[in-house]
């Protein structure tokens, strides 16, 4: 526990804002939380001073997986997006969840220790990353110094925006929502950007191009269907924007399936009633975690390979070609041209996805033990079951452990489809998106409810 008392007085040193002595109306959280991804957009778009001067001097490249994941963007103030933050959170959490951290975060004492504790270990990675970064530029120190520092500011503020909205200002999580900010950013520039590619005198905004034939040009089967070039890369086609409408449709489908659990009370057991079970019982999560697990490889190596390939050749080359493995496909081409790749990061996404929705049962209490001590303790029970934890976790085992690998695997296929057929946003910025946006709704509909039967804020204990 002692390095996690260090974390936790680190993270004292850091600002935070005081919880509101009473929470705002709906409106002014809707207005706060939008005035949160306005700073975000500011950030993400304005690229970190003197920068501009430097044409030639270029940042670290980053892979998509990295800008969706980390809502992050190269030189800008918000280089490092979240990245630090939910990178250390993950650590922590499954360290506590692991029980190699003994927290009960059921305790004030406890939260508060967690919370202290990842916002000074991501202080420590904003050190790290952000210097890596402005030495990337190989520009004089000064400059290396003034980047250094924005990359830093620019993190501090998106912690604290993110704090800010989570203690009651806003709506649901700032991580959350620089996220969807990052991929709906994503997917508006794939479908509406004006912008040219040289090399084929196309637009890159998929709308623009298709209106580009109303105005005599001819249009190019290719790019409609497949859309990768030598050279360029992936670029947004027709096919790619009907598979993003497709997997919307299919998420929200699959966002409102429900698996009912029967259930008696045990004062009155003649009263029936039913437990629901999300269908897609860890949502996004498998494919969150797998994200994060491939940036933060992919960003080690990109910002350690100048280093690497100069002392140490065989290791610079051998992280290289580990992590060409986990940069997802993005066109149809890849199956002909890179089948084993293909291949090979089908099994890593697949396999981890399984993994991770496993461990984050257990990690986040949603295994059949902690759902059975909720149900005794809330005092229902099954049909024709004793009231007992072992034999109601027993039955929950049978509905949880299924559910949970059949959601893991279902969303890590529509993230590879996604990937393939090079749907906009990409796979994992897709299924974070729909998550997101599910989670905003149910949350501004519960919210709503409470502002207009205000008897149910004094029936649930917040009025």
């Amino acid at each position: 526990m002692g390095w996690l008392q260090a974390f936790a007085e680190m993270g004292k040193y850091i600002p935070s804002v005081p919880k509101p002595a009473r929470k705002p109306d709906l409106k002014a959280r809707l207005i706060y939380t939008l005035l949160a991804l306005v700073v975000y957009y500011l950030l993400a778009s304005t690229l970190a001073y003197p920068l501009a001067a430097f044409p030639h001097a270029q940042g670290v490249p980053l892979p998509q997986i990295i800008s969706i994941v980390f809502a992050s963007r190269r030189g800008s103030i918000a280089q490092l997006g979240i990245g630090p933050l939910v990178t250390a959170g993950l650590i922590i959490q499954i360290l506590v969840g692991a029980k190699i951290i003994d927290l009960d975060l059921t305790l004030p004492e406890d939260r508060k220790l967690f919370t202290q504790a990842e916002k000074g270990m991501a202080i420590l990675i904003m050190i790290a990353e952000g210097l890596g970064f402005a030495l990337y530029y190989r520009l004089n120190a000064y400059v290396t110094a003034a980047i250094f520092l924005q990359f830093l500011i620019g993190a501090l503020i998106l912690m604290i925006l993110d704090e800010t909205i989570q203690k009651g200002y806003g709506i649901g999580s700032g991580v959350s929502l620089f996220i969807l900010g990052g991929v709906a950013r994503s997917i508006m520039w794939e479908m509406f950007g004006p912008v040219k590619i040289p090399q084929v005198d196309q637009f890159y905004g998929i709308f623009p191009y298709l209106f580009s034939y109303f105005q005599g040009a001819r249009l190019d089967m290719y790019r409609l269907l497949l859309g990768y070039y030598r050279g360029i890369g992936a670029v947004p086609t027709l096919t790619g924007f009907i598979v993003f409408i497709v997997l919307v449709l299919v998420l929200v489908y699959l966002q409102q399936m429900k698996v009912n659990i029967p259930v008696t009370m045990q004062r009155l057991p003649g009263i029936k009633s039913k437990v629901p079970l999300q269908f897609l019982y860890v949502t996004n999560i498998p494919i969150l975690l797998v994200g994060i697990v491939f940036s933060d490889l992919l960003l080690i190596n990109n910002l350690s390979y100048a280093y690497l390939s100069q002392k140490i050749p065989w290791l610079a080359n051998a992280l290289a070609t580990t992590v060409e493995y986990m940069s997802p496909p993005r066109s149809l081409l890849f199956i002909e041209a890179a089948p084993l790749r293909v291949g090979i990061y089908s099994l890593l996404l697949i396999g981890l996805s399984l993994l991770f929705g496993l461990m984050w049962v257990e990690v986040a209490g949603l295994g059949p033990e902690a759902q059975a001590e909720n149900l005794v303790k809330s005092g229902l029970q099954m049909p024709g079951h004793r009231k007992s934890v072992k034999l109601l976790e027993g039955v929950l085992a049978k509905y949880i452990y299924p559910l949970t690998l059949l959601s893991s695997l279902i969303v890590a296929i529509i993230a590879l489809v996604a990937d393939i057929f090079g749907a906009y946003g990409t796979g994992m910025g897709l299924l974070l998106a729909v998550g997101i946006v599910y989670q905003f709704y149910m949350q501004i509909a519960y919210e709503r409810a409470l502002e207009t039967y205000p008897l149910l804020k004094k029936i649930i204990g917040e009025g």
